[in-house]
């Protein structure tokens, strides 16, 4: 088994990141040997929002210190690399541009291969980077753009179990936040108020758990939100508990659809998995780190004979250590891409499984 050191770039939406990381692939975890993550909350802070021609510029100007910065802390150059993955899609074209570019380049100025990652996949193999989780897995996928129930079997090997039909939970919760001035990002500002609220307050709608099949609904529940926000602004003033109150009343609700729907999901994942002894639940992306949907799936893991594995915080928000890992397993795998390589804002995962229609004539983004 070879150990193989991979320099990671991400720039998919408003973090620019690099990072190094060393591994073998058939022997997971790997080891993270840097890590380096630019923000952008204060560029996009005052428009309650990603404003994508504003990250791409910023990605422009930080990919370069970001690469050089993951290199100095890994104490390694660029020679010291056996390849160079980089987020390819889905995402903000222009941020997915200036990336892809700066792979590109380095490709060229170092003659190392180049290795195109779907940025869904480095959230998805975050586990195995971290630890070192079997194949076959389940994964809950939940971010700002995304909420996916996938069965992983290897690198580009997905089966698609279920897909929110509308908004993700990510983008409900950014949207709740707007809706009631808590600022950005949305989720984290959520979670705070929340602790401090009554949930039972407000009755929240559960979309779709008591249903067929394994997909999700959140459009509805921020409707709901907004629906009893005016209700209180037209009765007086809205108070911080009464923010608080619906604020946990959103969060308690979120939650339980996402167990629900994902304790069905381990149903159908132990029937076509039946050679798996002890199967396990990895939940990934930027809602990951909330800590009561982490709760709620580790109690409906637990139930099912599950084994939860959750990335620490931060592996939870875009990075770059976990496309590094997933162009680590691609590479090992013999795959590599030509300075053709070409961004793409829409790339799912399953590419058998059938669009949902919220994503028009364009495809599926994921």
């Amino acid at each position: 088994m070879t150990a193989f050191t991979v320099l990671g770039i991400e720039s998919s939406c408003d973090e620019t990141a690099a990072a190094v990381v060393r591994g073998v692939a058939d022997a997971p975890p790997g080891e993270i040997l840097s890590s380096i993550v630019y923000d952008q909350t204060d560029l996009h802070s005052a428009f309650g929002g990603v404003v994508p021609e504003i990250a791409a510029r910023a990605h422009a100007e930080k990919l370069d210190v970001a690469v050089r910065e993951a290199l100095r802390t890994a104490g390694l150059g660029l020679a010291d690399m056996d390849a160079i993955a980089v987020t390819a899609g889905p995402g903000l074209i222009g941020g997915l541009i200036s990336g892809v570019s700066c792979a590109k380049g380095l490709a060229i100025g170092s003659g190392k291969p180049l290795v195109g990652v779907n940025h869904l996949e480095g959230h998805a193999l975050t586990a195995r980077l971290t630890d070192g989780v079997a194949y076959p897995f389940l994964l809950l996928l939940v971010s700002g753009g995304h909420c996916q129930l996938l069965s992983v079997s290897g690198p580009g090997a997905y089966a698609r179990l279920g897909t929110t039909l509308d908004d993700a939970p990510g983008e409900a919760f950014d949207k709740t936040a707007k809706l009631m001035g808590l600022g950005f990002p949305g989720g984290p500002a959520v979670e705070r108020k929340a602790a401090g609220g009554d949930a039972a307050r407000f009755d929240f709608p559960r979309a779709l758990i008591g249903r067929k099949g394994l997909d999700f609904s959140f459009s509805g529940l921020k409707t709901a939100l907004r629906v009893k926000l005016d209700g209180l602004r037209a009765a007086g003033p809205v108070s911080e508990q009464d923010q608080a109150d619906l604020c946990a009343g959103f969060q308690a609700a979120c939650v339980e659809a996402l167990t629900r729907v994902t304790g069905k999901a381990m149903a159908v994942f132990r029937e076509a998995h039946p050679e798996v002894a002890a199967p396990v639940l990895a939940v990934a992306g930027g809602v990951a780190a909330n800590q009561s949907v982490r709760a709620g799936l580790d109690a409906v893991a637990g139930a099912q004979g599950f084994a939860l594995v959750a990335p620490p915080l931060s592996l939870c928000t875009d990075n770059a250590a976990m496309i590094a890992w997933a162009g680590l397993e691609r590479y090992a795998g013999g795959h590599t891409d030509s300075l053709t390589l070409a961004p793409r804002p829409r790339w799912p995962l399953d590419t058998a499984a059938t669009p949902v229609a919220k994503y028009g004539k364009r495809g599926a983004k994921a």
